[in-house]
């Protein structure tokens, strides 16, 4: 933080300078080299870069991070580096809009036993006998009435749909049941 400031506002105010000085743990020599500081080239040319990069953010409808902008400058034929706009966009707090990030929805209990591998790990299409090793799987989908819930039973040796998909609904208006499971799963050979 800036101590200089809030001394320079109580010499405006006409107060006493080495009182602010000494409440702040300052030297008065100090501030007064703050005080007498003229900008430098760099310090004017990010100035008025700072003010280029804010409306060409403000024309991407604050969409645009460092990398766009940088582009979007050398286009005018603006020449600066891309660190350097990254730097005046975060010390004037510019953002650009970021892609949302994978949110994972199946967190795993690390305490539960391990799963018991029935099949040994052989999935080869000679050592499955067909129509005997069946998976199942639950995909959901989001629409404008809430999520819709599809389930299904795949044959592993052929990866076809032996039976499903099973609607599943579940939102404000319905419970959450199945909505249409099969009446019997005689013939399947689950496990």
């Amino acid at each position: 933080m800036n101590l200089y400031a809030f001394i320079e506002a109580e010499e405006e105010e006409q107060r006493n300078v080495s009182t602010s000085c000494e409440l702040f743990e300052v030297s008065r020599s100090a501030y007064y080299v703050f005080a007498a500081h003229t900008p430098s080239l760099r310090e004017v040319s990010d100035g008025e870069l700072a003010k280029r990069i804010e409306e060409i953010h403000q024309d991407s409808r604050r969409t645009y991070g460092a990398p766009r902008v940088h582009a979007e400058l050398a286009d005018q034929g603006i020449a600066c580096g891309r660190k350097r706009v990254a730097r005046i966009m975060r010390t004037n707090g510019l953002v650009g809009v970021s892609p949302r990030r994978y949110k994972t929805t199946t967190i795993a209990d690390p305490a539960a036993d391990p799963i018991v591998d029935l099949v040994k790990r052989a999935f080869g299409p000679d050592t499955i006998e067909l129509d005997t090793l069946y998976c199942g799987d639950i995909t959901y989908i989001r629409t404008w009435e809430g999520w819709l819930y599809l389930a299904t039973v795949i044959d592993v040796g052929s990866r076809r749909v032996v039976a499903g998909p099973w609607r599943i609904t579940c939102g404000p208006s319905s419970s959450a049941t199945p909505s249409a499971w099969p009446s019997s799963t005689a013939g399947l050979a689950l496990g």
